[in-house]
């Protein structure tokens, strides 16, 4: 314990936009880089705890990068104790509010500290959640929308070990829709677990006439039909479909995951770690899904995400969609269908320096 004792010397925060190859095709438009910010949070000790947000545009990505560097004169020489820190930022920014880009920047530092402390401890942060570490089941996440391009995405999928997949849909009408889902079923057979993402892009009658229509293709959920924010919307359509609706990746704080909950929207959830507002946070949200009956997946962010789902006991699927590995000196580990929980002390993230300078964003 006492090596764990660590104090905020500095926070250091790097806008990096990486080349996405294939692009990430979505209802909502085509992504094409990634921009992230890296953070850094140094300790007196010589601890360095690493964490890094996706932006999903380059429009937020310089304003999220100063907003979490801006944290350091706020937290340095404080105690880096990420529950005693995540309350003094929420007391900082309670009248702005935890939302938005500068939620994301205290994420980012939450999870720059859990690093920081099971480096400490010395043990692999699951471990240090209290959890084994166990493999995770992980689907691959589809980038193409087009039926022929997401079919050979899917087979290159199978012949990786995944078990399951997600396809993009919603970015022409139903025939669209059940087009490339059929042809992912054909590649992938029916033993493959198949989901599809609408990113938010129907009204709430479409979101229901076309749940109907999909009801009929074996789908293990879909996720986001209508608008993020919009509990009786998704539930309206969860009512009336078979099939299960998934949400969650757009929830500011455990408090949307209580009143979404409560409202009915959703059969399973999927909790984003940024934007949730970090990994206790996470982990608050994983156990009142948990208490309301839901099975818990993560949304991006695969390297924290495996983690946090070794730790929770109602775990779901992690989505594999792996955008930041450009950045990285190692890979997350796979292998046949599942997530590896790395066994370095901490997150397991290690910086490719050379990769972050020629992707750095000035």
């Amino acid at each position: 314990m006492q090596a764990a004792r660590l104090t905020v010397r500095d926070v250091r925060a790097r806008p990096v936009n990486v080349p996405v190859d294939p692009p990430l095709e979505t209802a909502s438009g085509t992504i094409g880089t990634a921009p992230f910010v890296l953070i850094d949070v140094l300790t007196e000790e010589g601890v360095t705890g690493l964490g890094y947000v996706f932006c999903y545009t380059t429009t937020a990505l310089h304003p999220t990068a100063r907003l979490a560097a801006n944290l350091a004169d706020l937290l340095r020489g404080e105690p880096a104790i990420p529950a005693v820190v995540e309350g003094q930022l929420q007391r900082h920014f309670r009248l702005l509010g935890p939302q938005g880009l500068t939620g994301m920047a205290a994420a980012g530092v939450n999870m720059a500290l859990w690093d920081a402390l099971a480096k400490a401890c010395r043990v692999p942060l699951a471990t240090l959640l209290g959890a084994a570490p166990r493999p995770v089941p992980a689907y691959a996440s589809l980038r193409a929308m087009n039926p022929e391009r997401v079919a050979a995405e899917a087979e290159a999928a199978l012949g990786a070990g995944f078990i399951a997949m997600k396809l993009k849909v919603g970015s022409g009408d139903l025939a669209a829709d059940l087009a490339a889902i059929r042809a992912v079923r054909r590649v992938a057979g029916d033993r493959t677990a198949l989901m599809v993402d609408y990113n938010q892009c129907l009204t709430v009658p479409e979101a229901i006439r076309r749940a109907a229509a999909l009801d009929g293709e074996g789908l293990a959920w879909i996720e986001e039909p209508v608008q993020g924010d919009d509990d009786a919307g998704h539930a309206a359509v969860a009512r009336e479909a078979r099939t299960p609706i998934q949400i969650g990746e757009n929830w500011w704080g455990p408090r949307d995951t209580a009143r979404s909950l409560a409202a009915g929207a959703s059969d399973c959830v999927m909790v984003d770690v940024a934007k949730i507002g970090g990994v206790g946070a996470w982990l608050r949200a994983a156990a009142l899904a948990e208490a309301a009956g839901r099975p818990v997946s993560s949304h991006i962010f695969p390297h924290v995400s495996v983690h946090l789902l070794a730790a929770a006991p109602a775990r779901h699927w992690l989505e594999y969609l792996d955008l930041e590995a450009p950045l990285l000196a190692r890979p997350l580990a796979l292998e046949r269908g599942h997530a590896l929980v790395p066994s370095r002390p901490g997150i397991g993230l290690e910086w490719n320096d050379e990769a972050v300078k020629r992707f750095l964003a000035d």
